[in-house]
């Protein structure tokens, strides 16, 4: 049960969203990885946005970096309602060489650390740092209560997951309090959880802080010549080996509606998991909510009509089965299916379109027939395209992945006609 007074009003979010995300191939070529869409409206970056709201934090700073227009037009649209009179605030802060003249972001924590100025006028007693790009539902205000609680110098977001995975991580030992006794930023060799050999305790990306503790500690870091400005490579095991650090295990905050029977967090890190994910939300009953009202995830609320289906005549009817359709789009005369439709998408006759993740302004010839496909943004499909049919074709092409997924992008479809 939270108290009268929650710890959010007192924190500031800080959330990590200037890495590229190379193993989305193409899809961050123009735009960063927290700026690729997902789920229909949203983009990756919302979902941590939306749980530092939703938790009650008024006070967010978003870090960028990697070709960042995509990502800050977003944030200009669709989180521009924070009031300032109100101990509220939204900062989008790209690397702008503040510290030196040919210094970006050298890491996670020297994002912070060129920001301390802009983190000090807002004066929060409490930071909360988020990677920006994975997809979850959780409640900060437990995590804070945590540290708050356990009077921690570091509290770090866990879950568990499988060893071959692991290595992407940072990867932690705790004691039996939950006090973490060891922390290894991405290992080679995992270690496993104590009982369970299968799994690894990884690191979420999540930390929260005393904002005078946390700045006494980029301070530090910034006058070590060998720190590499990490925050899961150099100042958490500094402080594992030097404070209290303590695990906060994701089970205890994940948010879950009634239709979630489990706590669902994904790293949609490359293609295949990217389209997976995706898909799974036109099943019956999803693993991820988004439907959930009392969790919204927020997002650029663009201004569209609705969704128009059109055509009813055997052989050319606009339909769309168990597929997400969003605002805008058309189909018309074709048939979608357990497919995902961002805005502004128009399918046109006799187009076969199934297992498809669309994104906006994507327009789909007459005859097209498309399966287990990604397409970028603003992507024309020529008539009578086929994929998904002929993998060495499909290969020669297009970017195909291990799992027969194939991403198309503008510049694919122009070198079919060179």
């Amino acid at each position: 049960m939270r108290s009268s007074a929650p710890i959010g009003r007192q924190a500031m979010a800080f959330v990590l969203a200037g890495g590229r995300g190379s193993r989305l191939l193409e899809l961050t070529d123009r735009r960063a990885k927290p700026a690729v869409y997902f789920g229909g409206k949203s983009r990756i970056v919302d979902f941590a946005l939306s749980n530092a709201l939703n938790s009650g934090i008024r006070r967010i700073s978003v870090a960028t970096q990697y070709k960042a227009h995509s990502l800050i037009g977003h944030l200009n649209r669709g989180w521009n309602f924070f009031r300032q009179g109100a101990n509220e605030s939204f900062d989008i802060l790209p690397a702008s060489q503040r510290v030196s003249e040919n210094q970006w972001y050298m890491g996670t924590a020297d994002a912070v650390f060129q920001n301390i100025d802009i983190i000090a006028d807002r004066a929060p007693k409490y930071m909360v740092i988020l990677a920006g790009d994975h997809i979850y539902k959780m409640d900060y205000e437990l995590m804070l209560q945590q540290h708050v609680d356990s009077g921690a110098a570091a509290t770090i977001g866990c879950l568990a997951v499988p060893r071959e995975e692991a290595s992407g991580f940072g990867v932690m030992h705790v004691d039996e309090s939950g006090r973490i006794i060891s922390f290894i930023e991405k290992p080679d060799a995992p270690p496993p959880m104590p009982g369970d050999p299968e799994k690894s305790l990884a690191s979420m990306g999540i930390y929260v802080f005393e904002t005078s503790f946390l700045f006494d500690q980029l301070d530090r870091d910034a006058a070590d010549p060998s720190s590499t400005r990490d925050f899961g490579r150099d100042i958490i095991p500094f402080i594992v080996k030097h404070g209290k650090a303590m695990a906060h295990h994701f089970s205890q905050s994940c948010v879950r509606s009634s239709n979630e029977t489990q706590a669902y967090w994904r790293d949609v890190g490359t293609v295949d998991a990217y389209w997976e994910a995706n898909i799974d939300l036109t099943d019956i009953v999803p693993d991820l909510d988004l439907f959930d009202q009392e969790w919204p995830i927020w997002t650029d609320s663009a201004i569209t009509p609705p969704a128009k289906f059109v055509h009813d005549e055997d052989g050319r009817r606009g339909m769309a089965l168990s597929s997400l359709v969003s605002g805008g789009c058309i189909i018309s005369g074709a048939k979608v299916k357990r497919s995902l439709l961002f805005t502004g998408v128009r399918a046109n006759s006799y187009a076969d379109v199934e297992n498809a993740v669309i994104m906006p302004y994507v327009d789909i010839g007459r005859s097209a027939r498309l399966k287990n496909v990604v397409i970028d943004r603003g992507v024309t499909i020529p008539e009578g395209l086929v994929v998904g049919d002929d993998p060495v074709a499909d290969a020669e092409r297009f970017r195909r992945t291990e799992k027969g997924i194939c991403l198309i992008t503008q510049s694919m479809i122009d070198r079919l006609g060179a």
